[in-house]
């Protein structure tokens, strides 16, 4: 148990037989042990006795009061106990009981806030999953970044997570796919005249500049065959690019895959089929107009806008709709490959799919809770107060290649993580390159960075890191402070791990670098007295080593020098 925990199991076990020698026979609600935002509010504040006022029948604070009279705080290691606000509890602690937290990070190093919460369940995060007909866009960015940090942070809680692109290689968009690149071809071959360009067809310069590479290459061959042979041609010249780019820009913005998994497998695999005769048997389809429906309406959400209306599993061409597909893909997941726990990380435009999905899953015997869609929120890119939509160097829609040459990884994945997934977010790009401490990356890193200099200025001076330093000596606020906000990151892993929102990373970093400033404005660390500055350059040490494991979290780098 961490020195945090400790502490509070104390404070939580002290309220509790206070409230039992108090008011005899009430039932001990679950109160929360937390650590305030405001400083002068104590070390811990504790919510029982709001939670106890109806029960009771009395004012909380009145509540409050008598708890607090009953709690002997030297027994806990507390040096003050008051009732503040709507009845809120409040501890001022003993500083010794944090100074272990010092021994912790040093022993520990990056393992310092693991913790076994997932008990080694097998957790697939399936994020990204971009169409390879085209470029990344915004979605995918804020999707990326969350879903990698994500599973770092449950990798770190004792998940086996698994990370996977699930590859849209099959069904009508392929079919656009090939269709587009088909009349490009011809355009470029014998004029626009020659044949019409689909009215749904992609009309991005990506398909253009495809079928003329492949003119450079293999010159008009495929004039001489069949439309459909040239369409095959055409979509495994492209597709191949295409997914070879997805790896390639998602490697540069630091995410790897254990797994790239194409749908067309399904199809080929017999898994389609077998899950539509599962639905068929399951009593939920019918036929109409000559296609094959699934009655999802029955499992919509109420809030979704197409909530009556029902999906449709085969067309009346026969071929399987990428609804049926996406069903036999988590049959996939769950049942023939066992994960636990299957999240996906979603646009805004899937909301309606979940409960579909999960009704689905469920029809034909698939326990639907191991699945968990997290619903991801438009970004909106802003610039000087100003929303920007077009590339400055393109002139097109900004893809995740303009955003990471524009403004760098680092403060691509730590922006998208500073809102939680549900969250609309602005995304100011001007911000995220100013060198100042308004951009919290830029922040954050450079108190990585100072507290490297300080310590290699201080060991170039003879002064070297010592284990056996007297921390006693920590005694100013500002020490206390950042000892604190320390010792609160084990909770901080577990907090993200059990929400599946790793946002509250970036503000954690951002409110240590912030304590990392307000020490070291305040206390001199090359201190006359050798003892003193012994103490804390070892505290310098162990921020430096829990801001560098924040980011590494987040995908970011920690630089020693900026």
């Amino acid at each position: 148990m961490y020195t945090l925990d400790k502490k509070k199991a104390a404070i939580r076990n002290a309220v509790a037989a206070a409230v039992n020698k108090c008011f005899e026979g009430v039932q001990i609600p679950d109160f929360s042990v937390e650590i305030p935002r405001e400083k002068e509010h104590g070390d811990f504040a504790v919510n029982a006795a709001m939670l106890l006022a109806k029960a009771l029948r009395k004012p909380p604070r009145e509540i409050a009061a008598q708890i607090a009279s009953e709690i002997d705080v030297s027994a806990i290691g507390a040096r003050a106990i008051d009732v503040a606000g709507a009845g809120f509890i409040n501890f001022t602690v003993e500083p010794d009981y944090l100074r272990s937290v010092l021994d912790e990070i040093s022993d520990m190093g990056d393992d310092y806030g693991n913790n076994d919460m997932g008990k080694g369940k097998k957790v697939m995060i399936e994020f990204v999953s971009a169409n390879p007909t085209g470029p990344m866009h915004m979605g995918n960015a804020r999707g990326g970044a969350l879903g990698d940090t994500l599973a770092n942070v449950l990798s770190k809680s004792g998940y086996l997570v698994s990370r996977e692109f699930y590859i849209n290689d099959a069904g009508a968009q392929i079919d656009k796919f090939g269709r587009s690149l088909n009349a490009r071809y011809i355009e470029i071959l014998q004029g626009e005249d020659a044949i019409d360009f689909p009215e749904d067809g992609y009309r991005g310069e990506d398909i253009r500049i495809h079928a003329q590479n492949y003119i450079d290459l293999y010159g008009d061959a495929l004039l001489q065959v069949s439309a459909e042979q040239r369409k095959a041609a055409l979509i495994e010249y492209a597709l191949k690019l295409n997914i070879a780019a997805l790896h390639e820009t998602l490697e540069r913005y630091k995410i790897n895959y254990d797994v790239w998994f194409h749908e067309s497998v399904l199809h080929q695999d017999g898994e389609v089929d077998d899950v539509i005769d599962k639905l068929k048997q399951s009593g939920l389809t019918y036929e109409k107009d000559g296609a094959l429906w699934i009655k999802t309406s029955q499992f919509a959400d109420e809030k979704s806008a197409d909530r009556d209306k029902d999906d449709v599993l085969v067309r009346a061409n026969g071929v399987p709709t990428y609804f049926a597909a996406d069903i036999a893909y988590h049959r996939n997941k769950i049942e023939k490959r066992g994960f636990d726990k299957c999240i996906n990380i979603w646009g805004a435009d899937h909301y309606g799919h979940v409960a579909r999905m999960k009704g689905a899953l469920s029809a034909i015997g698939i326990d639907s809770s191991k699945l968990e869609v997290i619903i991801i929120q438009l970004v909106r890119l802003m610039e000087n107060g100003e929303i920007v939509r077009m590339s400055k160097r393109t002139g097109k829609m900004i893809t995740l290649t303009d955003l990471i040459d524009d403004i760098g990884v680092d403060a691509a994945r730590f922006f998208f993580n500073m809102r939680a997934a549900g969250s609309h977010m602005d995304f100011d790009l001007s911000l995220a390159i100013k060198q100042s401490s308004d951009n919290p990356v830029f922040y954050a890193q450079y108190a990585h960075a100072r507290i490297c200099s300080i310590i290699s200025l201080a060991q170039s001076e003879g002064l070297a890191l010592d284990k056996n330093a007297d921390t006693t000596l920590l005694q100013e606020r500002q020490e206390h402070a950042l000892l604190l906000a320390l010792a609160q990151y084990p909770a901080e892993i577990r907090a993200a791990a059990a929400s599946f929102d790793p946002s509250s990373l970036t503000r954690y970093v951002t409110d240590l670098a912030a304590a990392f400033h307000s020490f070291y404005n305040a206390c001199r660390v090359r201190d006359d007295d050798q003892i003193v500055a012994k103490a804390r350059l070892r505290l310098c040490d162990a921020t430096r080593s829990v801001i560098k494991n924040t980011l590494t979290l987040l995908g970011v780098s920690a630089p020693e020098k900026m």
